[in-house]
């Protein structure tokens, strides 16, 4: 099952590690992203960053399927990198649930939305289209915060 499906930069980080697999009792982290997928040395860091019994998955998006993965017993969090793979994931059968945007750095033509999330016009359209297809749109970094929606 996906417990939660988060976009943030920087992928398996702390607040990862130590806030949402303990809370979300995860059993499974799936990074969504092609770069990491190619990248040895990321897959090295990420598994041994993650307590032993949480197994990580690092493939590119196209190559995922989500409804076997929502439909599994496995408590997993599925990562994206970006609002772009997000959208990707969606188009590749990601089903509704919570889309948690956790961390997205800041950039040229980006607005802050919360301390950690910037977004661009074209960002804040496609998760708009996303919220409007079913999923829960949610800006949390960490557990212990209130969430927020998606500013219009």
């Amino acid at each position: 099952m996906i417990s939660l499906s988060r976009i943030d930069s920087r992928l398996i980080h702390g607040q990862v590690i130590e806030a949402w697999l303990p809370f979300l009792k995860i059993d499974r982290v799936v990074v969504a992203d092609e770069t990491a997928a190619h990248d040895d040395l990321a897959r090295v860091a990420y598994e041994m960053a993650v307590p032993p019994e949480v197994e990580v998955v690092l493939a590119p998006v196209d190559k995922l399927d989500f409804r076997a993965l929502a439909a599994d017993k496995v408590r997993t969090l599925v990562l994206f990198r970006d609002v772009k793979a997000a959208v990707a994931a969606r188009e590749h059968g990601l089903p509704d649930g919570t889309l948690n945007l956790g961390n997205v750095h800041a950039g040229p033509g980006r607005v802050a939305v919360s301390r950690s999330v910037f977004l661009d016009d074209a960002d804040q359209q496609a998760l708009w289209q996303l919220a409007r297809g079913g999923m829960n749109v949610q800006v949390q970094a960490v557990p212990t915060e209130a969430s927020q929606a998606l500013p219009q």
